[in-house]
């Protein structure tokens, strides 16, 4: 029996869930996270469905020495890996991530919506059925290494792979920009200055903020303190260097999180 009062983990395999965790406390800013940054075994977008399947089921054994209430997947690539097989073994919600294609449609007048994703999101069967509903005017742009710059925090090397990759498409012909890995989001920014100011560029974390706020109210888990929440950090990595750096994240997270949309 969980109560109100216990945290909510979440996780991803380094720093880029922490974007994600930016939209969950600011819509449910009374909750307690447990946030969980599997750097040791970064990345998961190069790596096998099973692989990252085995990394999650041990990441939730360790939240559930913590009484977690419910899991947010923080991660494009773990949540189509992942999510299925724990769900059938939790009791407790399981909430993923997808790439924002519905919003990406909605929004196109006629132009591209280039996907930036991991290898491993764009082949998963969670992608192509989203794709398929959703993905006129899509093209997937699988970004191998782009993870790695952002956990690095190489601004130069990332905008000058942003600029390689986007070479091919002419500005005026890109509707929107679909960021379809956590990581991604930190490159908000550098996506700004490298398209017109008309160009959409969406993510998936207000969506699963919403989405986690609808289930926890569904089941009678919402907070009702009126004191703001904690939030803890861990890593698989090492913690001297990585725990002062998901507290900057964060920050950094919230300075460039869109408007909200609710």
């Amino acid at each position: 029996m969980h109560l109100t009062t216990d945290p909510i983990g979440v996780f991803d395999s380094g720093v880029g869930g922490i974007s994600t965790l930016a939209s969950l406390t600011r819509r449910l800013p009374h909750e307690d996270f447990w946030f969980y940054g599997d750097t040791r075994f970064a990345p998961y977008g190069t790596k096998t469905a099973e692989e990252v399947l085995h990394r999650a089921q041990a990441i939730l054994r360790e939240m559930h020495s913590h009484q977690v209430k419910a899991v947010v997947i923080a991660c494009n690539t773990a949540t189509s890996a992942a999510a299925p097989a724990l769900r059938a073994a939790e009791s407790i919600p399981i909430i993923g991530m997808e790439p924002a294609l519905k919003p990406a449609a909605l929004l196109r007048h006629g132009g591209m919506n280039l996907v930036l994703a991991t290898p491993m999101t764009l082949r998963l069967p969670k992608y192509q059925a989203l794709a398929a509903l959703w993905g006129e005017g899509a093209v997937p742009l699988p970004c191998p290494g782009l993870m790695e710059l952002v956990e690095q925090q190489d601004n130069a090397a990332a905008e000058a792979y942003l600029r390689e990759l986007l070479a091919p498409y002419p500005p005026e012909r890109i509707d929107s920009v679909v960021l379809g890995c956590t990581h991604y989001v930190f490159l908000r920014p550098l996506l700004q200055k490298l398209l017109p100011h008309t160009t959409s560029i969406l993510d998936g974390n207000e969506g699963t903020a919403r989405q986690l706020e609808r289930v926890l109210a569904d089941r009678g888990l919402l907070s009702d303190r009126e004191e703001p929440g904690k939030i803890t950090f861990h890593t698989s990595g090492d913690p001297k260097a990585l725990l002062p750096l998901m507290s900057a994240m964060l920050e950094k997270a919230r300075e460039i999180l869109p408007a909200d949309s609710c």
